[in-house]
């Protein structure tokens, strides 16, 4: 951990980016020998403005909420799964609120020097593009950001890492 890059973040979202950014943070972290740690945010703020638009009733709120929450287990189970795999730790989180604040919260808290994203969805509107919350994280954290693209590469990174 002599390098620029001790300690990574990878954001974890439950798409297919996040999880090719996760296989990407997992060959690049045993590269460098840097820390690694995933996050994946709950993304409350969402929830509010359902429930505040109406869409929701309080008690579908909750149980939406314990909904998201099982995904986050299930999914940070799988990267734990991806890192253990290839004899690397991990620190995988699971917080809840506005999601580019928490990102950039995490990166600030824990001196984090490069955050990994999947690929950025395609900008269909002006409104899109404001309210895409990864593309927010990126344009306000503090560290340097890594957009991790070619799944088929990256597999066969992460497929030859031993």
């Amino acid at each position: 951990m002599n390098g620029p890059i001790k300690k990574i973040l990878v954001y974890v979202d439950g798409t297919e980016g996040s999880i090719t950014a996760t296989q990407y943070a997992v060959v690049l972290s045993r590269a460098i020998r840097a820390e690694l740690s995933a996050l994946y945010v709950i993304n409350t703020r969402a929830l509010a403005d359902l429930l505040k638009a109406r869409i929701f009733i309080k008690a579908e709120e909750e149980e939406y909420k314990q909904d998201l929450e099982a995904d986050a287990g299930r999914y940070l189970n799988h990267v734990r799964s991806l890192a253990r795999k290839k004899g690397l730790a991990i620190e995988a989180v699971s917080v809840s609120g506005s999601v580019h604040q928490e990102i950039k919260s995490y990166v600030q808290d824990h001196d984090i020097d490069l955050l990994i994203i999947g690929e950025l969805s395609h900008v269909r509107s002006r409104r899109d593009e404001f309210y895409n919350e990864a593309e927010r994280a990126m344009r306000s954290v503090s560290c340097s950001v890594l957009i991790v693209k070619d799944e088929d590469q990256v597999w066969e990174l992460y497929d030859a890492l031993k």
